[in-house]
Formats: C-alpha cells, sequence, structure tokens
C-alpha cells in the first residue's frame, strides 16, 4: 500500500484555504506524523488540520528504525519534521515501485532527498492538479481559483510558477 507524508507547509497552504480534503484523493494510506502537525500553529490551518484529522483515517506512525537511520545516515536533525518524513520514505521505499511512499512538501531539501531515495514528491499544487483531473466533482475552473487562493493566502509563487501550477488544472 502507498504512504503519502504530508509535510507542514503543505498542510498549512491547504488548510488556510480549506482544502486539506483534496488530500483524500490520493490512493493511499495518508501519514501526518505527530511533529509535522504539531508545526501547523497558524490559524485557520491549525483549526482546519484538527478537524481534518479527526474526520479522516490518517496514521501517525514514524518506523523507529528507519527514523534512526534518517536521522544518522541522512544527517538530518533529530525531532524535526524532517527526519519523520525521511524515515517514513525509507521505511516504505521500494525500488519495484516508485510509488510505493510519496511526500507532499513545498520543502526544497525534503523533495530532492525523497526524489534521490526513490519515493515519489509532489506540493499542494500538485494535490489540486491531482484532483482536478481525478474528479469529475472538481472542475478544472475551480482548482485554478484553489492554486491562485493558496497563492494569495499561504505559499507564494513566482509569475512562473503560478502559470505551470495553472496550467496544469487546464486552461
Amino acid at each position: 500500500m502507498t504512504r503519502i507524508y504530508v509535510g507542514p507547509t503543505s498542510l498549512y497552504a491547504l488548510g488556510q484555504v480549506g482544502e486539506l480534503d483534496l488530500l483524500k484523493r490520493f490512493d493511499g494510506r495518508l501519514v501526518v506524523p505527530d511533529v509535522v502537525r504539531e508545526q501547523v500553529t497558524t490559524e485557520p490551518a491549525r483549526t482546519a488540520l484538527t478537524s481534518f484529522l479527526d474526520e479522516t483515517e490518517v496514521s501517525t506512525a514514524v518506523p523507529d528504525g528507519a527514523y534512526e537511520q534518517a536521522v544518522d545516515v541522512v544527517g538530518i536533525e533529530d525531532g524535526t519534521h524532517e527526519a519523520a518524513m525521511l524515515a517514513g520514505v525509507i521505511a516504505h521505499s521500494d525500488s519495484e515501485d516508485r510509488y510505493a511512499v510519496a511526500v507532499v512538501s513545498e520543502d526544497r531539501r525534503v523533495r530532492r532527498i525523497v526524489e534521490g531515495l526513490g519515493g515519489a514528491v509532489t506540493s499542494c499544487f500538485g494535490v489540486v492538479a491531482r484532483a482536478a483531473t481525478d474528479d469529475k466533482y472538481l472542475s478544472r475552473s475551480q482548482a485554478r481559483r484553489i492554486v491562485r487562493r493558496i497563492d494569495a493566502n499561504g505559499i507564494q509563487m513566482t509569475g512562473e510558477m503560478r502559470s505551470r501550477a495553472v496550467g496544469a488544472v487546464g486552461e
């Protein structure tokens, strides 16, 4: 089963605009480690995340052995969201299946390490694009509005990034 580890910045961005439910579009088990949840402190994202976690089956488990490996081998600081997310990638990666583990993160360092470890990566914008592609109830125009709201309320994008994100959900 695919495990999808979600980072704090992505949770913040989707939570700020009330779109955390888009994470349910993934085919796999969502994982939000406690250390990640604790870093989402800004309202309304914090309240939205609390509600989402109460209503959705989400794992918080981080494999201990892989956690130690993430800290020691990869050189990530102990007790951080990065260590928790990379531990999941180390524990669940499969050289035969690139999509055995995925990470939703805006953090470039985490994204690069995950790719190097053989995991799939996406961002909050990728979550929106996926939902628009896979969900007949989310129109492309609604997805474009979500991307613009995230840009205005959370993750700031350059003009090129905005064009690519909006273009990914169709014109």
